[in-house]
């Protein structure tokens, strides 16, 4: 192998843009995937559609320790650069809801097909089902034991990841190896990832899906809320408001204080709204079982909850009040379920933590400890909200460091 030549262990989003990159430049590159295909967290995203991006990047919407790093990694390095190297292989983008960007085949295939063409057409060489066991540095040569027998390169990425969904491939390799060449961590959790609970109530409701929001209380403290579906399952909770809060569930759990949230089964009206609309709803010569009553604004199989919690009393329509309907309206909107766990990295779409970013250069990836080494993508400790944003940083850190190398 020849000094131009470049390893990038990892053929996922960062590892493909940023041998697309680096190919663009005139290098050499090999591209080394432990799995059997590239890009497979890119093919099951956003059910298959792929959410590629989005177009209002703001540095609010990621997360690390050190926030300026992020903030200069993606100053410059909005959604336009994205675009415009999607548009560089033959890919359209159009939007969805909240900014959210998707190829306009609606096809996460599409995505990692026009990135393994652009790349072979370019000699790159995709190496699949290339673990690698260990990398040593020696003077100006990194040395990798592989499946594949040893490789030597000058330059090497390692974007190789997170402990995330390990069932598609996600491992710790890269914060190993991270690690035994001088760099530290930040911890990593699950992140976008559902929350378990120990309450058998969350089992009868199996299922329920309504359009509500989610306060998160820790040792009885309020955190943050998010709002969006909540879907109770048989372990606990899901739905789009309950991944976007998981990130501060999760750190929280590991650290083992008490998490408990608070449910809104009904955002849209405000108290003195649900009150007017069950008030108006009461025949005060009604015989009607209080639970059938309920069925008439909400699910079921969330009544005898709602009914419990409140701790209602009265059997029958006629018997409602303003003061026992009060009682309903509180649980109704403040619905307690106490969080045991999560479902772990392999319920989850990202992780949090990874390589310390002040050891980073953010112009160019490069190690600050380790000369001609760079990091890209899910392995650095920076994860994004759900939505688009850690492909956009995937992209953007792929191609800072293709560029720089």
């Amino acid at each position: 192998m020849n000094n131009k030549t470049i390893i990038i262990i990892g053929a996922g989003a960062a590892g493909l843009v940023a041998a697309i990159t680096s190919a663009r430049n005139g290098h050499k590159v090999a591209l080394l995937e432990q799995n059997s295909k590239i890009g497979k967290k890119i093919l099951v995203s956003g059910n298959g559609k792929c959410n590629i991006g989005n177009k209002n990047i703001t540095t609010r919407r990621f997360h690390g320790q050190n926030p300026a790093f992020i903030e200069e990694v993606l100053s410059g390095y909005g959604f336009k650069v994205v675009e415009e190297f999607f548009g560089s292989i033959g890919l359209e983008l159009i939007e969805g809801s909240d900014g959210k960007m998707f190829p306009m085949s609606m096809q996460a295939s599409s995505v990692v097909e026009l990135l393994e063409y652009e790349a072979k057409r370019l000699g790159v060489e995709i190496i699949c089902d290339c673990i690698v066991t260990d990398i040593e540095k020696t003077k100006d040569t990194f040395t990798l034991e592989t499946a594949h027998g040893i490789k030597k390169c000058q330059k090497l990425i390692i974007a190789s990841g997170s402990p995330a969904a390990p069932q598609l491939g996600g491992s710790n390799s890269g914060y190993e190896f991270a690690s035994v060449m001088g760099h530290s961590l930040v911890p990593s959790y699950p992140s976008l990832v559902q929350l378990c609970s120990d309450e058998k109530w969350v089992k009868s409701c199996t299922g329920v899906k309504v359009a509500g929001a989610a306060k998160l209380y820790t040792n009885n403290e309020y955190v943050t809320e998010q709002k969006g579906d909540l879907l109770f399952t048989d372990y606990g909770i899901s739905g789009l408001a309950i991944l976007d809060i998981s990130r501060e569930a999760s750190s929280r759990l590991a650290n083992f204080e008490y998490c408990e949230l608070s449910l809104d089964l009904m955002p849209t009206f405000t108290k003195e709204q649900l009150m007017n609309l069950l008030l108006s709803r009461i025949n005060s010569a009604s015989e009607k079982p209080i639970e059938l009553w309920l069925q008439g604004v909400m699910n079921k199989k969330l009544i005898p909850i709602i009914l419990e919690q409140s701790k209602c009393k009265i059997k029958t329509e006629k018997e409602l009040n303003r003061k026992e309907i009060g009682k309903l309206i509180y649980s109704i909107k403040n619905l307690k379920l106490s969080i045991s766990d999560t479902k772990g990295f392999r319920g989850a779409e990202v992780a949090t933590g990874g390589i310390n970013t002040n050891e980073v250069n953010p112009q160019t990836m490069e190690s600050k400890l380790v000369p001609n080494l760079y990091f890209a993508g899910e392995i650095l400790d920076v994860d994004g909200d759900r939505g688009g944003f850690n492909f956009h940083f995937a992209w953007v850190s792929g191609i800072r460091a293709g560029k720089d190398i």
